[in-house]
């Protein structure tokens, strides 16, 4: 399928996903819209923007893109907001890295008459923006949570399980994939609203990897320095996962590692077909960009605002397990399908 056609199946699949589709029929001429990414160059928002600039010219909406310099660049993102204000624009997509610290500028948008939605990470609390479109985290953690100790069978209950986690100000994303994780495999979260209050013997630790392969590295070794015998690895994504592995690697111990993450972009699947990763959630970042242009056209024509999916509180643009090594009783696709669904 060529990028045009995909962009304009969006549509289709979304339907498919049981959310609510936009008549990209809608004139959206000189509507402006913004797009704001925590990074530019994580593959992950690479894609998103790609989906949000391709759905906006078929759309005839002016489209601005901004982005933080890292991952967990707050103050940019603010400042970005403001801009989007001053333009006049009718929309803004963002994925926030500080999902509380952001809520108040947030609010001076919305003030404004701007329909904000929140790109794969929710605010918090999540009604603070007008819709959320984005994977269902808590259940890509549950999937590798559960993929992790139907593995391990037996050996589960005496695991050492460390986690990579994303920053300090614990955005919603990276609780839910934490805390998703633990639930699937049959830790007790205590408050599931928060990372690392738990007393589950089997947990070593938690480190913040700032989303990339250095941040994952330097973590990794980090929890490594706590205890050598760790067996089992979540991470907040892909990237972190690569550190992680290297880290392991270079101390000789990367055989001893289930390594497991979410996110599901083509070097995140080619690393769990060379055992890099043992399974990874898949996520769908430019379905999420493009619904979310789609959902400012509509609401610049006639005020119509999204709707959340069936029995959730945000539009659900789904996830699947991706493994070569399926587990009993949890559903899962493999990396030949992988492949062929996977960004970046």
């Amino acid at each position: 399928m060529t990028k045009k056609s995909l962009l304009k199946s969006t549509v289709f699949a979304a339907a498919g996903l049981g959310l609510m589709a936009f008549a990209s029929s809608a004139s959206a001429a000189g509507v402006g819209a913004c797009l704001i990414t925590k990074t530019d160059t994580n593959p992950f928002f690479v894609k998103m923007k790609e989906g949000a600039t391709a759905k906006a010219k078929e759309l005839g909406v002016d489209l601005k893109t901004y982005a933080g310099k890292i991952d967990g660049d707050s103050e940019s993102q603010v400042a970005a907001i403001e801009s989007c204000i001053a333009d006049g624009a009718k929309g803004i997509l963002i994925t926030a890295s500080d999902t509380k610290g952001i809520v108040p500028t947030v609010k001076k948008a919305r003030d404004a008459g701007l329909l904000v939605i929140a790109l794969d990470t929710p605010l918090d609390p999540i009604d603070a923006a007008d819709a959320t479109f984005a994977t269902d985290n808590l259940e890509a953690g549950k999937l590798i949570g559960a993929w992790a100790a139907a593995t391990l069978g037996d050996k589960a209950k005496d695991a050492k399980i460390g986690f990579l986690d994303l920053t300090p100000s614990q955005p919603t994303v990276d609780v839910l994939r934490d805390q998703g994780f633990m639930m699937g495999y049959g830790i007790d979260v205590k408050d599931p609203n928060k990372i690392g209050d738990e007393t589950d013997p089997r947990i070593v630790g938690h480190d913040v990897t700032n989303g990339n392969e250095e941040g994952g590295r330097k973590a990794m070794e980090n929890l490594l320095q706590k205890d050598n015998t760790i067996n089992v690895i979540h991470t907040i994504n892909e990237p972190a996962a690569v550190g992680a592995y290297q880290a392991l690697k270079a101390v000789g111990l990367e055989k001893q590692v289930l390594i497991v993450s979410v996110d599901g972009g083509c070097p995140g699947v080619k690393s769990v077909t060379e055992g890099v990763i043992g399974a990874t959630s898949q996520q769908y970042p430019l379905q999420m960009a493009a619904l979310g242009i789609e959902a400012i056209a509509a609401f610049a024509k006639d005020g119509t605002k999204p709707k959340p999916t069936e029995g959730k509180n945000f539009f659900d643009t789904g996830v699947n397990l991706v493994t070569d090594k399926p587990a009993n009783g949890v559903k899962s696709i493999d990396t030949k399908e992988g492949l062929a669904k996977c960004w970046g």
